[in-house]
């Protein structure tokens, strides 16, 4: 497993370094849906992720945002995200970053997140802790919510959900010392997990978004689940996430 973290730490960094190179330049810009972007620095960012994984291991499976599944059966997986943050991107403001899980058997074991910009790699094993740059990191300690500081994201379609989430937004945001929006789901939970928010939910992630900063959040002695208090493997892709500390229960009723 410690093989497998190194692996994705150093094909992290590679497609960081493309990403980072990128920033400054005209890039193209493609729409998936109304403000759902993808651009070529994504795609090429996936390339470098993805040949990297076929010569080291190239019985392994794959799940990545832009070009979706490989057709190989196999107990691992790995599940990409090039650019988590495309639309923060494109718009030059510096909180994306690249997320890689391996999993196997359906449960991750190994997760990396890089933020390219400010040069913060976060990073976990399954069962070894969570870390930032190489130093140990954990959840924030606070547990009454109106001392806390959390983070939400909005599903791209407007809707019920997306509702929903403004009143979640009003709720927690009365009750506690505020709610950041930042544009990344990966990075939002590396920010659980190093302490710096104290909880974090959103609707309609993927897993790609999410699957590395989950076991980072875990592995730093955080909890995530869905908002029944529950966070089943076979979660549905569209089901409401919710990270918080161990004695810290972001409830609302909307």
């Amino acid at each position: 497993m410690k093989e497998l973290l190194e692996t994705a730490k150093i094909l992290a960094e590679k497609a960081g370094d493309h990403i980072r190179q990128s920033v400054s330049q005209l890039r193209q810009v493609d729409y998936k849906g109304r403000a759902d972007m993808v651009t070529d620095v994504d795609r090429r960012a996936e390339e470098i992720i993805l040949d990297g994984i076929q010569r080291a291991y190239p019985d392994h499976a794959v799940l990545a945002e832009e070009s979706g599944k490989n057709e190989i059966q196999s107990d691992y997986c790995w599940v990409i995200d090039p650019i988590d943050g495309t639309t923060n991107f494109v718009h030059g403001y510096p909180f994306f970053g690249v997320s890689i899980a391996v999993q196997y058997r359906q449960e991750t074991v190994a997760a990396v997140v890089l933020n390219p910009v400010q040069g913060e790699l976060f990073s976990a094993l399954k069962g070894g802790g969570a870390h930032l740059n190489g130093k140990p990191i954990t959840v924030s300690s606070t547990s009454e919510l109106s001392k806390t500081l959390l983070a939400t994201g909005f599903p791209y379609q407007l809707g019920e959900r997306w509702q929903h989430s403004l009143t979640l937004f009003e709720t927690f945001y009365r009750n506690s010392h505020g709610v950041r929006r930042d544009g990344s789901a990966a990075l939002d939970l590396c920010y659980v997990a190093a302490g710096r928010f104290d909880g974090y939910w959103e609707y309609e992630l993927n897993p790609w978004d999410v699957a590395a900063g989950l076991l980072i959040v875990q592995e730093a002695g955080g909890k995530t689940t869905d908002f029944n208090g529950s966070f089943p493997q076979s979660r549905r892709q569209s089901a409401p996430l919710r990270v918080r500390r161990k004695q810290l229960r972001l409830r609302a009723s909307a």
